[in-house]
Order: structure tokens, then sequence, then C-alpha cells
């Protein structure tokens, strides 16, 4: 197809283009950014005008944009095979790439099953656990319900949205879930502590209700699903140093499987490849995406253990299965990205550098907490949540129909920066290879744009 000029591509979209979380009325009323090109930290559009991707393309890129050892490596596979399913043959990518997810993940996380997002990797691993308990017979039957969390999101799917807990997002598909029980969420100031003593933290808080909710359903829970030390999606609330750990301790005592999501968070965002890996804890599921092809192609992963993998095995005719793929499921040219991905991650050190770039942003987002209407800092390694208030006393917030975040995050195009909020809470997500310079210019811009907005 020839090159067409932007007014006509800005047409097309608005005609003919369905945006996710975006209300169309709305994007129908401004002739939208069209990006074309990327370079490094950098989007450029199709008047060449750049913009420092502030959110990672919504929490994927890892090594930056157009990264010529991926874009090598996906040329090649594009010429030695496109595609080959997974039901009934093998790939070398794929069986490649489940060989290096299991060296670098937790241990004892061993069988990886293959999908192509994070809503699909969450919803495998319910379905397994759920199936798990199934395999196990007689009392365990019974374990057929999840322990989910307060403000937790874990993608659009129906399980996905099941063991989510933001009404904003879900609760217009209540009638479509399954019912889980659901547990409150750590530092999140919103939560009253109702029952709480009056010596209690908000996260020792949590974690007796949560112990109390194990006791009391243990003999029917399946598994416990949890982003394990953020909540992304909910607003960047970070979980305190231990709760990971502890949750770890509380489903083992109550016979539990833990799935943790670490589509957010995996693949070196908080500092180490795997959240888990701060607190020294192997889940029994682990899902995987966004960041696992370092923002290239849809891929994901449901990694699990020797245990659940076992519970699987049996005769044909025991129907013990795992009855559930999808079309796409171990794609060579995807497997072939991540691949590429994991080379860059040795060859460039990406994680022995981040602590500078981690202890930088800390700097840089404390300096914020001296602004009028900025409530709350929240940072795990390279992410950062700046959350917006009316008043800084109170904590009150503003009003959701007053797109704060919005408006914040549409100034910061003036100072070349693409943001996406959520909510009142401006995102700080950039790609992990983002240099001190280009980490000055993000942090520039997004206290400028606070200030312009909120005065």
């Amino acid at each position: 197809m020839r090159d067409l000029d932007t007014r006509t591509l800005q047409d097309y979209d608005r005609e003919y283009v369905w945006h996710p979380f975006t209300q169309m009325q709305e994007w129908q009323a401004e002739p939208p950014i069209v990006i074309a090109r990327g370079e490094g930290s950098y989007l450029i559009d199709t008047e060449g005008n750049r913009y420092l991707d502030g959110v990672a393309s919504i929490w994927t890129n890892v090594h930056g944009h157009c990264r010529k050892e991926i874009n090598d490596a996906v040329k090649a596979q594009v010429d030695t095979l496109e595609h080959s399913t997974l039901l009934g043959l093998a790939n070398d990518k794929s069986a490649l790439l489940a060989k290096r997810l299991v060296d670098i993940a937790p241990p004892g996380l061993c069988k990886v099953f293959y999908s192509d997002n994070g809503s699909t990797a969450v919803e495998i691993a319910v379905k397994m656990a759920f199936q798990y308990q199934q395999h196990r017979g007689g009392k365990f039957t019974k374990k057929t319900k999840f322990i989910s969390f307060k403000n937790a999101y874990h993608g659009d799917t129906i399980g996905a949205v099941s063991v989510g807990g933001i009404d904003i997002f879900h609760e217009v598909f209540r009638p479509l879930l399954f019912k889980t029980i659901q547990s409150p969420s750590p530092y999140c100031y919103r939560c009253e502590m109702e029952g709480a003593g009056s010596g209690d933290t908000c996260d020792r808080f949590c974690l007796l209700e949560l112990e109390r909710l194990m006791a009391e359903h243990a003999e029917e829970t399946a598994g416990l699903v949890i982003e394990p030390l953020v909540q992304g999606a909910g607003g960047m609330i970070v979980q305190p140093a231990g709760f990971i750990s502890k949750v770890r301790e509380l489903c083992d005592r109550y016979d539990i499987l833990m799935i943790a999501d670490e589509v957010a968070v995996g693949f070196g965002r908080t500092g180490t490849m795997f959240a888990c890996q701060q607190e020294n804890v192997t889940p029994d599921i682990m899902a995987l995406s966004k960041g696992i092809t370092a923002g290239y192609l849809p891929l994901a992963a449901t990694v699990t253990t020797a245990k659940v993998y076992d519970a699987f095995l049996g005769e044909y005719k025991e129907l013990k299965t795992f009855f559930h793929g999808h079309t796409f499921t171990g794609n060579p040219i995807a497997c072939a990205a991540a691949l590429a991905s994991l080379d860059l991650f040795e060859e460039t050190h990406l994680l022995e550098e981040l602590p500078t770039k981690i202890d930088h942003l800390a700097l840089r987002l404390a300096r914020l907490l001296q602004m009028k209407h900025v409530g709350d800092i929240r940072q795990m390694g390279m992410i950062g949540g700046i959350e917006l208030v009316r008043d800084k006393v109170t904590k009150e917030p503003y009003a959701w129909e007053e797109r704060i975040g919005v408006q914040v995050c549409l100034e910061a195009r003036k100072h070349g920066l693409f943001l996406r909020p959520l909510g009142n809470v401006i995102v700080i997500f950039p790609p992990l290879s983002i240099s001190i310079k280009e980490l000055n210019f993000l942090m520039d811009g997004v206290e400028a744009s606070i200030r312009a907005v909120t005065g």
C-alpha cells in the first residue's frame, strides 16, 4: 500500500478503529497522533515529532524500540519458519525458549505452557490450578474457589476478570464472572481497615485478614492469585517488604496453590529478573507476558512446577489432559524475539545497570512530593506512580470526570513525552534501557506537566 498522509491516516483511524480502554466519543473529537517509527526510548509520529515512551508502550518495552539485535532475529526467523502448531509437533524456537525461561525462573518452576498475552497466561493458570485439584481426587475436588485481592488486575478475559478487583473496570461484567474470595490489598489507603486493632498497620491487618480467609476457606480453595510486589493497574500500589514471602508461607500452610501474575513486573522491571526472586519465593504457577519479547510480539508463558504438571499425567482414557490451547501457541517468530531479548539481558548487563537508574528515579520522584497536589509517590524498581489529589492533607481525590490524569498526560505531549495515566495516577514505566539523561528529560516533563495542570 502506498504511503498515506497524516490526515488520511487520522481519518481512517477515527472511521474504522475501536481503541481499548477509550471513550470513543471523546476520541472522535480530536485527530490522534499517528506513530510510524520507533528509535530507542522514543516513538516518532508521521510528522517527525518525537515522544519519549514513558510507559514502555503499555509496560512491554525493555531494550528500546527497533533494537537491531531483535530485528535481525525476527527477520531471520521469518525467512525460516513463520508458524508451526504445537498440537502434535514441536518447534525449535519454542523448545529453546522454554529451556531458557526455566533456567532463569525461580527454582522449581520447570514446565512452560505458551499462549499469547497476559490475560490468557492468567486464565491458563486458573484453569490449571482448578484441574490440578480435581486430579488429586477425594476431598480435594471440593477445592474449586480462588482467593483474589481487592484492587487487583489480571487481564480482560472472563477468568482473568473474575480474579480481578477493580470495580471501575470489572463491575459491568459481574453477571458473567465466577465468584472469588476477596482479600484486602496491602498499602492501599482506600482500605478502611474495618476490624483492625489499635496497633495494626495496613499491611499487618491485610495479612491477618488473608490468614483468616485461608483458615476459613482452605477446604474449598484451589489457588490464590496475586501480582507480586506491585498491583499495577490498581494504581501502582507497592506491597511492603516480606508480604510475598508471607503469602507463600500461608499458601503452604493451607495447601493452596500460589499463582504469581508477573505479566507486568517480570523481566527486570522491579530490579530482578522476576519480582518473586526479591523474596526468594517460588510460586506454584507463574504467568508471564508483556516484557517477554521486549515489546515486539504477542507471547505469554504460564510456568509451573513438576508437582502440578505430574498431576496431569495418565492414560489417554483417564482424560487427565489439560484441554487448553491457542492457535499461535509457541509461535516461532515471537519465541525468536524473546530469545534475542534474553541474549541482550546478558550482553548488555541490563540487570546490573538498573540499581543506578532505580536510585535516580527515586530521587526524582521524591522531589515531586513537595508539590501541592501530589498526594502520594509509589515506586518499585523502574515503576513509579504519582497520585494526584485535590487536597494533600485530607487526600481528597479529584473527581473521575475531571480527568486530571488525562490532562497531565496530554500536557506532557508538549514536552515530548507519551504517558498514559491510571485515573489520577501518573504512571512512570519507561523502557529499562533508558539513559539517565533521558530519565531526567522524562521527569522534568512530568513535573512541568503536573504543575501546569494542577497549578
